[in-house]
């Protein structure tokens, strides 16, 4: 049985900033599953992805690299087209292509102790499917995908068709600013927080860029502050990458303000480079110890 086994469509990427054009693969299990593998081996991990032919390559990569990942075929894989500004915060995106949804036949034989769902749009993963996963398993969910509809080649946000069918079954859910309004319909984060705490969830994780993050659980407010970055260059995957450090850290037992810090950091070193964490442990520990205060 894994530790974690983050679920997941790998996605064809075009990333567009100010400075340059990049295309390269993305999505949350790509981000995840790339962190996690330059951390120690304190945390057993399993990647499950969904791609078609012309993903393969990537999928052939990561385990090259050392990843263990379960791959089902696709007719497609998932095509985006992120632009970001000036404000690495802002981002508008296209969806070129779509893959096919994942079904409770291809998930059914996993084993974990925590399931991260890597949703990217809002009909990857059948509430069925979910239901399924709870009864074997923590639920970790990263809400962006479930606020996803794409029409023509456009993307809206869109309220979370299910969503209290499935956050009732969420232990750890990853929400940003926008994200937590279109969800709730409040503006405020801790009101936020405690919305979703009545719906159901245990541990409410709001990331709020370079304001930092507020972690609410068991009553109590964990206020996260931000690292300072040493550069800016790409703020892709900045949220799966937090979503790496912290339920790695939980995984091994830490507490919230440390698998936060840690979470933080981790952004942080992300930030400065194009692509997934690269870094190392030691780096992240550099980082936390430069803003001993925080």
């Amino acid at each position: 049985m894994k530790d974690i086994c983050c679920i997941g469509h790998l996605t064809r990427d075009k990333i567009i900033t100010p400075q340059k054009t990049v295309y390269m693969a993305g999505g949350t299990s790509f981000y995840f599953a790339y962190g996690i593998n330059q951390l120690p081996d304190e945390v057993s991990f399993e990647l499950v992805t969904k791609v078609g032919d012309d993903g393969m390559d990537d999928v052939e990569r990561m385990r090259r690299a050392g990843i263990d990942v379960r791959c089902f075929p696709s007719t497609h894989s998932v095509y985006f087209e992120n632009r970001y500004g000036e404000d690495p915060n802002d981002r508008t995106q296209r969806v070129l292509a779509k893959a096919d949804p994942f079904t409770l036949d291809e998930l059914k034989d996993l084993e974990a102790r925590l399931f991260h769902l890597g949703t990217l749009l809002a009909d990857d993963f059948p509430p069925s499917v979910i239901e399924y996963l709870a009864t074997k398993g923590r639920i970790s969910i990263d809400a962006q995908g479930f606020l996803r509809e794409v029409r023509g080649e456009q993307v809206y946000a869109v309220d979370w068709a299910d969503k209290r069918r499935i956050l009732q079954l969420t232990d750890i859910l990853n929400v940003n600013e926008k994200e937590m309004e279109v969800i709730t319909g409040l503006s405020e984060p801790r009101d936020v927080a405690r919305r979703l705490a009545q719906w159901g969830v245990r541990e409410v994780v709001v990331t709020l860029g370079n304001e930092g993050s507020l972690i609410y659980a068991d009553d109590r407010f964990h206020e996260i502050p931000a690292y300072q970055p040493s550069a800016v260059v790409d703020a892709t995957g900045c949220g799966d990458t937090y979503s790496t450090g912290y339920l790695y850290c939980r995984a091994q037992g830490m507490d919230i303000d440390e698998a936060g810090r840690f979470a933080a950091a981790m952004c942080t070193s992300k930030l400065a480079h194009s692509g997934p964490f690269s870094g190392s442990i030691a780096e992240i520990r550099q980082i936390m110890r430069r803003n001993p205060d925080l």
